[in-house]
Protein backbone atom coordinates (compact mmCIF):
# COMPACT_ATOMS: atom_id res chain seq x y z
CA UNK A 1 0.00 0.00 0.00
CA UNK A 2 1.21 3.58 -1.05
CA UNK A 3 3.01 4.95 2.22
CA UNK A 4 1.98 8.62 1.70
CA UNK A 5 0.21 10.45 4.13
CA UNK A 6 3.25 8.60 6.19
CA UNK A 7 5.65 10.67 4.20
CA UNK A 8 7.61 13.92 5.51
CA UNK A 9 5.47 16.59 4.80
CA UNK A 10 7.51 19.44 2.30
CA UNK A 11 4.60 21.77 3.23
CA UNK A 12 5.03 21.25 6.85
CA UNK A 13 8.80 21.55 6.60
CA UNK A 14 8.17 25.29 4.57
CA UNK A 15 5.80 26.11 7.28
CA UNK A 16 8.51 26.10 9.99
CA UNK A 17 11.10 27.32 7.72
CA UNK A 18 8.55 30.42 7.00
CA UNK A 19 9.63 29.58 3.19
CA UNK A 20 7.09 30.90 0.91
CA UNK A 21 4.81 28.03 -0.38
CA UNK A 22 2.16 28.65 -2.82
CA UNK A 23 -1.57 26.75 -2.81
CA UNK A 24 -5.10 27.57 -4.12
CA UNK A 25 -8.49 26.78 -3.43
CA UNK A 26 -10.89 24.04 -4.47
CA UNK A 27 -14.85 23.94 -4.68
CA UNK A 28 -15.54 21.96 -7.81
CA UNK A 29 -15.45 19.12 -6.51
CA UNK A 30 -14.28 17.32 -10.11
CA UNK A 31 -10.95 14.96 -10.79
CA UNK A 32 -10.28 17.11 -13.95
CA UNK A 33 -10.11 20.13 -11.81
CA UNK A 34 -7.53 19.03 -9.44
CA UNK A 35 -5.41 17.40 -12.39
CA UNK A 36 -5.13 20.19 -14.70
CA UNK A 37 -4.38 22.55 -11.20
CA UNK A 38 -1.73 20.08 -10.45
CA UNK A 39 -0.21 21.06 -14.00
CA UNK A 40 0.40 24.91 -12.73
CA UNK A 41 2.88 23.19 -9.66
CA UNK A 42 0.83 24.18 -6.69
CA UNK A 43 2.35 23.03 -3.71
CA UNK A 44 -1.37 22.29 -2.01
CA UNK A 45 -4.76 22.27 -2.48
CA UNK A 46 -7.23 23.47 0.24
CA UNK A 47 -10.58 21.81 -0.20
CA UNK A 48 -13.55 24.16 0.90
CA UNK A 49 -16.76 22.72 3.18
CA UNK A 50 -17.42 25.34 5.01
CA UNK A 51 -18.78 27.21 1.88
CA UNK A 52 -19.38 24.82 -0.34
CA UNK A 53 -22.03 21.83 -0.48
CA UNK A 54 -18.62 19.24 -0.42
CA UNK A 55 -19.24 16.30 1.79
CA UNK A 56 -17.36 14.19 4.04
CA UNK A 57 -17.14 11.20 1.50
CA UNK A 58 -16.76 13.44 -1.27
CA UNK A 59 -13.45 15.01 0.53
CA UNK A 60 -12.27 11.91 0.98
CA UNK A 61 -11.98 11.47 -2.67
CA UNK A 62 -10.95 14.74 -3.41
CA UNK A 63 -7.75 14.45 -0.75
CA UNK A 64 -6.55 10.94 -2.62
CA UNK A 65 -6.75 12.91 -5.82
CA UNK A 66 -5.03 15.83 -4.75
CA UNK A 67 -2.21 13.49 -2.89
CA UNK A 68 -2.03 11.46 -6.01
CA UNK A 69 -1.65 14.14 -8.20
CA UNK A 70 1.67 15.35 -6.29
CA UNK A 71 0.43 18.10 -4.11
CA UNK A 72 -0.40 17.91 -0.44
CA UNK A 73 -4.27 18.21 0.88
CA UNK A 74 -5.65 20.82 3.10
CA UNK A 75 -9.16 20.86 4.35
CA UNK A 76 -11.16 23.97 5.63
CA UNK A 77 -13.43 22.67 7.91
CA UNK A 78 -16.62 24.10 8.89
CA UNK A 79 -16.06 25.13 12.00
CA UNK A 80 -13.89 24.48 15.00
CA UNK A 81 -15.29 21.03 15.79
CA UNK A 82 -14.33 18.01 17.54
CA UNK A 83 -16.21 15.10 15.14
CA UNK A 84 -14.87 17.40 11.82
CA UNK A 85 -11.80 17.56 12.13
CA UNK A 86 -11.33 14.16 13.67
CA UNK A 87 -12.74 12.58 10.29
CA UNK A 88 -11.13 15.12 7.97
CA UNK A 89 -7.83 13.73 9.37
CA UNK A 90 -9.12 9.91 9.75
CA UNK A 91 -9.84 10.57 5.67
CA UNK A 92 -6.09 10.99 5.36
CA UNK A 93 -5.89 15.00 5.09
CA UNK A 94 -2.45 16.53 5.63
CA UNK A 95 -3.66 19.19 7.89
CA UNK A 96 -6.30 21.70 8.72
CA UNK A 97 -7.32 25.01 8.10
CA UNK A 98 -9.71 26.19 11.00
CA UNK A 99 -11.63 29.54 9.89
CA UNK A 100 -12.75 32.13 12.46
CA UNK A 101 -10.68 31.72 15.53
CA UNK A 102 -11.44 34.32 17.95
CA UNK A 103 -9.23 33.24 20.59
CA UNK A 104 -6.29 31.52 22.16
CA UNK A 105 -8.61 29.04 23.75
CA UNK A 106 -10.72 28.17 20.55
CA UNK A 107 -7.11 27.91 18.57
CA UNK A 108 -6.31 25.32 21.61
CA UNK A 109 -9.20 23.85 21.32
CA UNK A 110 -8.56 23.31 17.59
CA UNK A 111 -5.37 21.50 18.17
CA UNK A 112 -6.62 19.57 20.89
CA UNK A 113 -9.37 17.92 18.30
CA UNK A 114 -6.31 17.10 15.91
CA UNK A 115 -4.13 15.54 18.18
CA UNK A 116 -4.76 12.01 20.11
CA UNK A 117 -4.28 11.76 23.56
CA UNK A 118 -2.32 12.59 25.67
CA UNK A 119 -1.24 15.68 23.13
CA UNK A 120 -5.24 16.17 22.68
CA UNK A 121 -8.58 14.54 22.78
CA UNK A 122 -9.41 13.41 19.27
CA UNK A 123 -10.66 9.84 19.19
CA UNK A 124 -8.69 6.95 17.89
CA UNK A 125 -10.08 5.06 14.66
CA UNK A 126 -8.84 3.13 11.81
CA UNK A 127 -9.21 4.40 8.89
CA UNK A 128 -7.67 6.02 5.71
CA UNK A 129 -5.75 7.61 7.42
CA UNK A 130 -4.05 4.70 9.25
CA UNK A 131 -4.02 2.70 6.23
CA UNK A 132 -6.95 1.03 7.52
CA UNK A 133 -5.53 -0.25 10.29
CA UNK A 134 -1.93 -1.30 9.41
CA UNK A 135 -0.56 1.48 9.35
CA UNK A 136 -1.62 2.90 13.05
CA UNK A 137 1.90 3.15 14.02
CA UNK A 138 3.56 5.20 11.48
CA UNK A 139 1.07 7.14 11.66
CA UNK A 140 1.25 8.13 14.80
CA UNK A 141 4.55 9.37 14.13
CA UNK A 142 3.54 11.09 11.21
CA UNK A 143 0.61 12.93 13.45
CA UNK A 144 3.16 14.55 15.65
CA UNK A 145 5.50 15.71 13.44
CA UNK A 146 4.01 16.40 9.85
CA UNK A 147 0.40 17.36 10.59
CA UNK A 148 -0.66 21.22 9.60
CA UNK A 149 -3.16 23.40 11.15
CA UNK A 150 -3.89 26.82 10.25
CA UNK A 151 -6.21 29.07 12.42
CA UNK A 152 -8.18 31.68 10.18
CA UNK A 153 -8.11 35.07 11.61
CA UNK A 154 -11.40 36.40 10.50
CA UNK A 155 -13.18 38.07 12.74
CA UNK A 156 -11.79 41.14 15.13
CA UNK A 157 -12.51 39.14 18.13
CA UNK A 158 -9.50 36.88 16.48
CA UNK A 159 -7.46 40.36 15.51
CA UNK A 160 -7.44 41.64 19.34
CA UNK A 161 -6.49 38.29 20.86
CA UNK A 162 -3.84 37.53 17.62
CA UNK A 163 -0.45 37.53 20.40
CA UNK A 164 -2.76 34.58 22.44
CA UNK A 165 -3.55 32.50 19.46
CA UNK A 166 0.03 32.56 17.95
CA UNK A 167 1.36 30.91 21.38
CA UNK A 168 -0.55 28.30 21.35
CA UNK A 169 1.66 25.02 20.70
CA UNK A 170 0.72 23.36 17.35
CA UNK A 171 -0.98 25.89 16.17
CA UNK A 172 1.46 26.46 12.50
CA UNK A 173 0.43 29.62 11.34
CA UNK A 174 -2.37 31.86 10.39
CA UNK A 175 -4.12 32.94 7.69
CA UNK A 176 -6.12 36.38 7.45
CA UNK A 177 -9.64 36.38 5.62
CA UNK A 178 -10.48 40.05 4.40
CA UNK A 179 -13.85 39.51 4.18
CA UNK A 180 -15.19 38.01 6.92
CA UNK A 181 -12.78 40.36 9.00
CA UNK A 182 -14.19 43.49 7.23
CA UNK A 183 -17.72 42.08 7.61
CA UNK A 184 -17.27 41.73 11.46
CA UNK A 185 -16.24 45.38 11.33
CA UNK A 186 -19.61 46.26 9.82
CA UNK A 187 -17.74 47.00 6.30
CA UNK A 188 -18.08 43.86 3.94
CA UNK A 189 -15.88 43.64 1.11
CA UNK A 190 -14.04 47.35 1.83
CA UNK A 191 -11.05 45.99 2.00
CA UNK A 192 -8.91 49.57 1.43
CA UNK A 193 -11.09 50.87 4.89
CA UNK A 194 -8.57 52.31 7.22
CA UNK A 195 -9.59 50.34 10.26
CA UNK A 196 -9.91 47.09 8.09
CA UNK A 197 -6.01 48.09 6.58
CA UNK A 198 -4.63 48.78 10.57
CA UNK A 199 -6.30 45.29 11.52
CA UNK A 200 -4.55 43.63 8.93
CA UNK A 201 -1.44 45.05 9.12
CA UNK A 202 -1.80 44.91 13.05
CA UNK A 203 -2.25 40.98 12.52
CA UNK A 204 0.84 41.07 9.96
CA UNK A 205 2.48 42.64 12.60
CA UNK A 206 2.58 40.57 15.43
CA UNK A 207 2.44 37.20 13.54
CA UNK A 208 5.85 38.05 11.77
CA UNK A 209 7.44 39.02 15.47
CA UNK A 210 5.88 35.43 16.45
CA UNK A 211 8.06 33.46 13.60
CA UNK A 212 5.13 31.88 12.55
CA UNK A 213 3.89 31.94 9.06
CA UNK A 214 1.62 34.47 7.90
CA UNK A 215 -0.96 33.78 5.34
CA UNK A 216 -3.46 35.28 3.22
CA UNK A 217 -5.88 34.11 0.94
CA UNK A 218 -5.72 36.30 -2.68
CA UNK A 219 -8.84 36.30 -3.99
CA UNK A 220 -7.28 38.20 -7.08
CA UNK A 221 -6.49 35.61 -9.94
CA UNK A 222 -3.87 38.15 -11.29
CA UNK A 223 -0.38 37.04 -10.28
CA UNK A 224 0.25 40.57 -9.17
CA UNK A 225 -1.97 40.57 -6.82
CA UNK A 226 -0.09 37.45 -5.26
CA UNK A 227 3.47 39.57 -5.58
CA UNK A 228 2.17 42.12 -3.84
CA UNK A 229 1.92 39.87 -0.58
CA UNK A 230 5.06 38.09 -1.31
CA UNK A 231 6.57 41.63 -1.30
CA UNK A 232 4.94 42.06 2.41
CA UNK A 233 6.26 39.54 3.77
CA UNK A 234 3.72 36.54 3.54
CA UNK A 235 4.57 32.85 2.89
CA UNK A 236 1.85 30.79 2.92
CA UNK A 237 -0.64 32.45 0.07
CA UNK A 238 -3.79 30.67 -1.50
CA UNK A 239 -3.50 31.85 -4.50
CA UNK A 240 -7.30 32.67 -5.76
CA UNK A 241 -9.92 30.00 -6.70
CA UNK A 242 -10.73 27.30 -8.81
CA UNK A 243 -14.05 28.99 -10.70
CA UNK A 244 -12.15 32.68 -10.51
CA UNK A 245 -9.52 30.99 -12.76
CA UNK A 246 -12.08 29.64 -14.97
CA UNK A 247 -14.33 33.01 -14.61
CA UNK A 248 -12.30 35.65 -15.35
CA UNK A 249 -10.16 34.04 -18.18
CA UNK A 250 -13.49 33.03 -20.46
CA UNK A 251 -14.21 36.65 -19.66
CA UNK A 252 -11.65 38.38 -20.29
CA UNK A 253 -11.31 36.54 -24.00
CA UNK A 254 -14.78 36.87 -24.86
CA UNK A 255 -14.88 40.45 -24.09
CA UNK A 256 -11.85 41.08 -26.02
CA UNK A 257 -13.49 39.18 -29.09
CA UNK A 258 -16.64 41.28 -28.93
CA UNK A 259 -14.59 44.32 -28.85
CA UNK A 260 -13.25 43.08 -32.23
CA UNK A 261 -15.93 42.09 -33.82
CA UNK A 262 -17.79 45.23 -32.81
Amino acid sequence: MKSFPHEPSKLKKKLVQNKLTIGSWLTIPHQAVIEVMGTAGFEWLTIDIEHTSIGLETAQNLIALIQSNGMEALIRVSSNEEVTIKRIMDAGANGIIVPMIKSGEEAERAVSYLRFPSMGIRGVGLARAQHYGIGFNSYLDWLKTNSILITQIEHIDGVNDIENILRVDGVDGIIIGPYDLSASMGKPGDFNDKEVLEAIEYVKSKTLESKKTLGFHVIDSSHRALQEKIDEGFTFLANSIDFLFLGDKVRYEMESLMKGIK
